[in-house]
């Protein structure tokens, strides 16, 4: 199953796993725990077990389907990465990548060790993007170095829910850089001069910006709807894409 996606910077899911286990500050408030509960609620089929790690081989054939050019955020409710997820199913849901060239495919881990382990002797298919979480220096920030290992054509970081100053990033070979804060009830809040030294670096560092969102806290601080606190950082959208992203 394929899912058209209100996510800014990609434009449809696929999901031949779902589910996942908590292992860093980001995960906390897990926006895709919340979703798969409700959509276990809902009966939708693959929730059955609400948000425990599960394989979907049904699913792996949806992206051939497709013929229009698309770009698919791969596992928007799981980390291909999960270290229950065996090796033989990763290189099947690469398999289809391969065979379907027309597609582009966003990876995002949060297991940036596994994730360079695992293409140590492999290829990187060429419409893959492959990226990591950096919520904060603690969790993220070391997995930037794992990441520059992988020799994926664009490699990006997904700095969200930014829940602290990341200090002074290495951006080599880094491609694209999207910065957001926490949405939902829980919300932790993410101060202007984080999201900013993240924009002013990737300047710096000729990084692609792309600005996501405030989340459920406004630039001014004060706590609202996410889509009363907008996208606008200085004053303007930031929605850069990597340079031969398509």
């Amino acid at each position: 199953m394929t899912t058209t996606s209100k996510i800014e910077w990609t434009e449809q899911t696929w999901n031949p796993i779902v589910g996942c286990t908590k292992i860093s500050a980001g995960c906390k408030h897990c926006y895709a725990e919340t979703m798969a509960k409700r959509l276990q609620a809902m009966g939708t089929p693959g929730y059955e077990n609400g948000f425990a790690l599960r394989l979907l081989p049904e699913r792996l054939a949806d992206p051939a389907k497709r013929q229009k050019p698309t770009v698919y955020f791969v596992n928007s409710m799981s980390d291909l990465f999960h270290e229950k997820v065996p090796e033989s199913y990763i290189q099947q849901v690469f398999d289809v990548i391969a065979a379907t060239p027309q597609h582009s495919y966003q990876i995002l881990t949060k297991r940036a060790a596994r994730l360079a382990r695992y293409f140590r002797d492999r290829v990187v298919p060429p419409n893959v993007w492959l990226g990591v979480s950096v919520e904060n220096r603690k969790h993220g920030v070391p997995r930037i170095d794992y990441l520059r290992t992988v020799p994926a054509r664009i490699r990006f970081l997904s700095v969200e829910p930014l829940l602290d100053d990341v200090g002074d990033l290495d951006l080599r070979d880094i491609h694209w850089v999207i910065v957001g804060g926490e949405s939902g009830p829980k919300a932790r809040p993410m101060k202007p001069e984080w999201a900013e030294s993240v924009r002013r670096q990737c300047a710096k560092q000729e990084v692609a910006f792309f600005f996501k969102q405030w989340g459920g806290w406004g630039a001014d601080g004060k706590r609202r709807a996410k889509s009363k606190n907008g996208r606008l950082l200085n004053g303007r959208t930031w929605d850069e894409m990597p340079a031969h992203a398509f």
